[in-house]
């Protein structure tokens, strides 16, 4: 039996519109009854998950969830931390001097939400998906050793992919690095992924590799789609993320994780 799903917002969970079906609400709501916890695993931070945990009812002392792609996992009422791993400011410095030689635009998450040395059309649409402060900020005033929680590069996709054809080889054995939209490419501490905060949520909660259904649509879901006992990819996922599943359920626009949760825990 499975205990633990863990699911991507962003073209899994949510429609196109952003917003979660009654077919899928109702779904996770009698997998929820069965004891079956859910857990959403996004790149985003907590404050753009929030609403959307409030609308699920996940908010308890009972309620995890997994933020920033794995660097943060925590409680979704008391905010107790289960894990963080993240990077400092010398990591910012390195990247946003490799953006600027790579012709392309950059922004980060510290303790005062999105920071940017330039105000782009991207970090504008990230401020407005999670609800947060986006800031413009001289990276030279930011000291080595100040946290910062992921970092990302950020442009239209074809000048992105140009860049990441160009990205230095040692990059990757450095960060952890994934591609969450054609428009974001995410940097995050080596030893941080999607896969290894769920990973660590369930060894705390003592469920098993086999309990945990994970599901999703892009490359930073990867590492957990490949991590679950059932490894699920969207019928809209990326090709790549498609061929590491062990299943692919409909779209998220045809309640593609209800479709899972019926088949594999409800057993309809």
């Amino acid at each position: 039996m499975y205990k633990l799903i863990a699911l991507d917002m962003d073209g899994t969970l949510l429609r196109e519109d952003k917003t979660i079906s009654s077919i899928t609400q109702e779904a996770i709501q009698k997998a929820k009854e069965k004891g079956v916890k859910i857990v959403l695993a996004s790149g985003r931070p907590v404050e753009g998950i929030q609403r959307y945990l409030e609308q699920l009812n996940l908010i308890s002392g009972e309620d995890f969830v997994v933020s920033y792609n794995g660097a943060i996992v925590q409680n979704t009422k008391t905010k107790e931390i289960v894990s963080r791993t993240v990077l400092k400011g010398t990591d910012l410095h390195e990247l946003y001097a490799l953006s600027r030689e790579l012709g392309v635009n950059i922004h980060a998450f510290s303790q005062e939400g999105c920071i940017t040395p330039k105000l782009t059309k991207y970090s504008i649409l990230e401020g407005e998906i999670n609800g947060i402060p986006v800031v413009v900020k001289n990276y030279g005033e930011i000291k080595d050793s100040e946290e910062i929680i992921k970092i990302m590069m950020v442009e239209e996709p074809e000048i992105l992919q140009e860049a990441i054809n160009n990205l230095p080889e040692y990059l990757y054995e450095k960060y952890t690095i994934v591609r969450s939209a054609p428009f974001f490419l995410e940097f995050l501490n080596k030893e941080v992924n999607k896969g290894v905060g769920v990973e660590a949520l369930a060894n705390s909660l003592g469920i098993k590799r086999e309990e945990v259904i994970c599901m999703g649509d892009a490359g930073n879901d990867e590492h957990m789609i490949r991590y679950a006992g059932l490894g699920v990819a969207m019928g809209n996922a990326f090709e790549e993320i498609k061929a590491v599943a062990d299943f692919v359920t409909k779209s998220n626009n045809e309640d593609g994780v209800a479709y899972v949760i019926d088949q594999f825990v409800l057993n309809k």
